[in-house]
């Protein structure tokens, strides 16, 4: 949401794209105007084809603005289309947008965009920019465009720009939800009064009272900073000042192991405990290359699926953005073409499937997986609904809010996601660490009672990998 301090009103005029990132950026400015050049809707022209998320967030925007038009005649859009007459696709607004929209109707700047070199669009924008602002002294004329370079351009002519942040989720990534909380020293001696415990199917519970509860979140992990006596996690909380927590599972034991695999620390102690819960629906884990991401996620789909039987196979997916250069088309299936994205599912499945048995008992192991693991594209999730599965969703940081709303949306009954993600590694152009899908759903969901989320501290990979996680 735009908030201004100053007293005069602001006339924003809007980058393409800002609307191919968001269609309904036009109803997020409040009692701001907006200005749209025509080199912009020339840009959504040529962008509506195809089956891209950027080509359908085009064509909703297309459609906005017909909306907004319908019935007007050339006086009532040069004095400016009411927003609010659309006001309910502003969603999550504390009130309706009550400025205008205008359009480009009439040369503006030509001189100016002439003599600037580089981008024609750009400069479009920047001329038509600054023409306004000659035009309307009484407001404040602003560029906002998710394009650094274009924000760049537009300081260096003195021209005010500023980036589209009403996708943020935060404002700093540093107050990202954590997922952990440390107790003081001097908890059990202020909550000693107020504590009930016992036990249940083996599970040892406690309900406490007092008002460190009140900055708790359902399924938040819980424990000392320098002792391993408690770590536990908030399994249901009762109005604001009080909680029962229950303690977790030792899966650090190798008695305790998850398809072979023991947690080395912590965090992927508490990740397997969110992981192996059924009543936790929505699982997200966070860290960086060498936390053990997949692998906990892996093994704790693995035993669920083949072991205890709760869902019906595994479904592995994640966006396609390549790290380099494209290596262009993939011949094959589905699944084929997928699989080249998979690295990281082959590399933990090696580690899943180690066996005594010799080359045919592996052999046997890994078709049995196969026939339970299915490999899925992200483009052909809408319309779907999964009944029963266990769906992990890698390099979730790539996705934007409203792919992951897709996806999340396709669970049916039974069915479990886990998002893994790094949103120090965004490849997805304009997503920022504060815009990320992944960020968006972490903060969403950490008051959902059948949620969970952990953020993975430590890398377990290798020292060499470890000290170039910290060197480079």
């Amino acid at each position: 949401m735009i908030k201004r301090e100053s007293v005069n009103p602001c006339l924003f005029v809007l980058d393409t794209n800002v609307l191919m990132h968001d269609p309904t950026a036009i109803f997020r400015f409040q009692e701001h105007d907006i200005f749209l050049p025509m080199v912009v809707l020339e840009e959504l022209d040529a962008g509506k084809k195809g089956m891209s998320e950027v080509a359908r967030n085009v064509r909703q925007v297309s459609r906005f603005l017909d909306q907004l038009m319908s019935g007007a005649d050339k006086h009532q859009i040069d004095a400016g289309l009411p927003i609010h007459a659309l006001s309910e696709h502003g969603r999550g607004r504390t009130e309706p947008p009550s400025g205008r929209l205008f359009f480009q109707t009439e040369p503006l700047g030509k001189d100016i965009a002439a003599s600037l070199p580089g981008t024609a669009a750009d400069n479009e924008i920047l001329s038509t920019a600054g023409a306004l602002r000659a035009r309307y002294q009484t407001h404040i004329v602003v560029i906002i465009s998710k394009d650094i370079n274009l924000r760049i351009k537009a300081a260096v002519l003195g021209i005010p720009a500023e980036d589209y942040s009403n996708d943020q989720v935060l404002d700093d990534v540093d107050l990202l939800y954590t997922g952990m909380a440390v107790l003081e020293a001097n908890f059990w001696e202020h909550h000693s009064k107020e504590i009930d415990s016992w036990k249940e199917e083996g599970r040892t519970f406690y309900r406490i009272q007092g008002p460190e509860v009140l900055n708790w979140y359902p399924n938040q992990c819980l424990h000392f900073n320098r002792d391993d006596s408690l770590d536990a996690i908030v399994h249901q909380k009762r109005g604001e000042t009080e909680a029962v927590i229950e303690l977790v599972e030792d899966y650090r034991q190798p008695r305790h192991n998850v398809w072979g695999i023991t947690a080395r620390n912590r965090e992927q102690n508490f990740a397997l405990n969110m992981l192996m819960d059924t009543e936790i629906d929505f699982v997200t884990l966070l860290g960086t290359a060498g936390t053990g991401k997949t692998l906990l996620a892996l093994a704790a789909g693995l035993s669920q699926v083949l072991d205890r039987g709760i869902y019906r196979e595994i479904i592995m997916t994640r966006v396609t953005v390549p790290v380099g250069e494209d290596i262009g088309f993939l011949p094959g299936t589905e699944e084929e073409k997928m699989t080249p994205w998979m690295g990281a599912l082959i590399d933990n499945l090696e580690v899943l499937t180690q066996t005594d048995a010799g080359d045919w008992g592996r052999a046997a192991t890994n078709d049995l997986l196969r026939n339970r693991i299915r490999i899925s594209s992200l483009n052909f999730m809408r319309g779907r609904t999964f009944l029963y599965k266990y769906i992990i969703l890698d390099e979730a940081q790539n996705l934007t809010a409203k792919q992951m709303k897709t996806l999340i949306t396709r669970a049916g009954p039974g069915t479990k996601i886990v998002c893994l993600g790094n949103i120090a590694q965004i490849d997805t152009p304009y997503l920022t660490e504060t815009s990320s899908g992944l960020t968006y759903v972490v903060d969403r969901f950490k008051d959902w009672q059948h949620g969970g989320h952990i953020t993975l501290l430590r890398g377990e990979r290798s020292r060499l990998a470890d000290f170039a996680s910290e060197a480079l």
